[in-house]
């Protein structure tokens, strides 16, 4: 097979491989030791004292796992830079983040995404609701996929069982989440960012002067077929419109139109409200420097084209009769699946144009992408698990109890992954990235609409936002199990899948599914009693106080001087930040040396001072 037919791990390897987890571990101890992991915050929330540029590559490193490597290059091999689209839809996603979210998540003073939802309506289960949903969507899609895109490495680089492999990365990577907390993680995050981006970025320089360049990528790519092909059918083909992002709105496996809404919405969830990413932004010690690590991880989002897709496309030129093999059989025979073996495209060019010791390095880049991704995971399934269920279990919880459950709770979860193993081996792997997001446009919308509903409009109410979440999460899920009952039927095969499945692409459900959330959430809302005024006004005056900080730093420090004349503790100091972090080049603005201290502050002004409201 495929993995039997790789070459053998040599010491050069392991000469690269050897000092990058070194520096792993220095990574974890100065975290554990610099930063406070006995309090909830310190261990949730790395202290709320990151700077920028950790953030950013933390923001990255979750985002980019080894399911990201597989998959994306997977896809280019098979239908071209489409794909691309979703990275290029997250770079404008991640600057609304912190544009938008952030200032209202830091006003609420929030650890959570179901804790902010809970402050917003009110009541225990939408709360609830969103935790077990979150849990759910972290342990049977996150980690399983993220585990099956790095085995495929380390099997076939170090020859391991695979149970050994994966068992073991997991048992490294909860030892450091759960002796560090969030700090270990983003500081792990910011080394494997800059391992990831050598060594991916070599592999790219290899891969183009193998294959000539980007023309000769362009005309080499459209010849790219395997030897076995069906000569009477497009079974196996490249698409025509490889090298179009854009494609036709109808017959096209990327129709436009879904690209740019159906797309959008699930990718607002993941930027905007998912815990594993708003996570690092509110570790960030203030809201320039969480803009400052938004913009960073924008601009990189750039790079995934070049470094996996494009590469992955090339693997599919160099060795056409693997990973572009069409007939099931030989497929099976290659890489064990017989609908594909486009995800083995990184892999082998790995295998077949890097020298001895830069296989050794993107071993590293493998494994550094699979653990960062799992420790990500990891810190925030414990988040939520213990601020939003285990609190609500045990209101009068202790925080030494708080920091024992969450470390606990990383534990099972490594033991549920190590259960999930024989599952991810019987996995379909001819489009691994296509299936994920396959399963996002089932599952995240309806939570996408309620948060910005939640966010924005004010007259939404607990009722209408819990009816939303659960009529569009039933639909969501009876359109996944079809998908999983009735399969997509190999190349010549009759479609005989039920309109809903065979016609309606998961884009544009992804739109219906949006749609019908908002008008559920709106038309009940409308039809039932508006929420309390005094929770609503508490998180939107607080909102504007926040924004008048921000934007508006003099006008800020005149109402705080008039309302507050005395302030028990120095809150705002003055420095100087390039355009980069804030937009406020040459001229001081206030940053907050304590989130937690000016939310406190910024909840007893919106709710105690008329004038502080007033004038905002």
């Amino acid at each position: 097979s495929f993995f039997r037919k790789s070459r053998t791990y040599s010491r050069w390897n392991e000469v690269m491989i050897g000092p990058s987890n070194k520096l792993i571990c220095l990574l974890i101890f100065q975290s554990m030791w610099k930063t406070k992991r006995s309090t909830v915050k310190g261990y949730f929330l790395a202290g709320g004292e990151m700077v920028w540029w950790p953030v950013g590559a933390s923001l990255f490193a979750s985002n980019v796992g080894s399911g990201h490597f597989i998959g994306l290059a997977g896809s280019g091999a098979a239908s071209g830079i489409a794909a691309t689209a979703y990275e290029w839809n997250g770079m404008f996603c991640v600057l609304v983040l912190a544009w938008l979210f952030v200032p209202i998540y830091l006003a609420s003073g929030v650890t959570t995404m179901p804790e902010y939802l809970q402050r917003r309506f009110g009541g225990k289960r939408i709360q609830i609701f969103l935790a077990i949903l979150y849990l759910f969507i972290y342990i049977f899609t996150k980690i399983s996929v993220d585990m099956y895109a790095g085995a495929l490495f380390i099997q076939q680089a170090l020859h391991w069982d695979l149970y050994i492999a994966v068992i073991g990365l997991l048992v490294i990577t909860a030892i450091y989440t759960v002796a560090g907390g969030l700090a270990a993680v983003i500081y792990t995050d910011t080394l494997q960012t800059i391992i990831m981006l050598a060594g991916a970025l070599t592999l790219m320089g290899f891969s183009f002067a193998k294959v000539g360049g980007l023309e000769d990528l362009k005309n080499r790519y459209f010849k790219a077929i395997a030897s076995n092909h069906y000569g009477n059918t497009s079974c196996g083909l490249p698409r025509e419109d490889a090298f179009h992002i854009f494609r036709d709105p109808v017959t096209s496996d990327f129709p436009w139109p879904g690209i740019l809404v159906g797309m959008t919405i699930p990718s607002l969830w993941y930027w905007c409200t998912d815990q594993v990413i708003v996570q690092r932004s509110l570790a960030a010690k203030s809201l320039s420097h969480a803009k400052g690590g938004a913009l960073l991880a924008s601009y990189l989002k750039i790079l995934p084209l070049f470094m996996m897709v494009l590469p992955g496309m090339i693997s599919r030129i160099l060795f056409p009769d693997l990973v572009a093999c069409a007939d099931p059989k030989s497929c099976k025979e290659i890489c064990g699946n017989p609908s594909g073996c486009s995800d083995i495209a990184y892999p082998k060019l790995v295998i077949e144009l890097l020298p001895l010791g830069l296989r050794g390095l993107m071993m590293s880049v493998m494994i550094a992408a699979l653990m960062s991704s799992l420790t990500s995971i990891f810190n925030s399934a414990s988040t939520i698990f213990t601020m939003d269920l285990w609190r609500h279990l045990r209101p009068l919880s202790s925080e030494w109890e708080l920091m024992i459950v969450g470390r606990v709770f990383v534990l099972l979860l490594v033991v549920i992954s190590i259960l999930w193993i024989p599952l991810v081996q019987a996995s379909q792997g001819g489009q691994l990235f296509i299936y994920i997001q396959t399963i996002s446009s089932y599952l995240q919308p309806p939570v996408a609409i309620v948060f910005i509903l939640g966010c924005f409009w004010k007259r939404t109410n607990e009722k209408g936002a819990f009816c939303g979440l659960l009529v569009g999460m039933v639909i969501g899920l009876i359109r996944m199990v079809l998908d999983f009952v009735y399969l997509q039927p190999g190349c010549g095969e009759s479609d005989d899948r039920p309109a809903v499945v065979k016609y309606v692409h998961y884009l544009y459900f992804s739109m219906i599914l949006g749609v019908i959330t908002l008008i559920v959430v709106v038309v009940v809302s409308l039809l039932t009693e508006p929420p309390p005024e005094e929770m609503v006004s508490a998180l939107r005056k607080t909102s504007a106080v926040f924004s008048l900080m921000v934007y508006c730093p003099p006008l800020f420090l005149q109402v705080l001087e008039e309302c507050y004349p005395v302030v028990g503790f120095k809150l705002f100091y003055y420095r100087f930040c390039g355009r980069g972090l804030g937009g406020m080049a040459g001229e001081g603005y206030c940053k907050i040396s304590s989130q937690r201290q000016f939310s406190e502050l910024l909840k007893i002004s919106a709710t105690g001072s008329p004038e502080l409201v007033r004038t905002c």
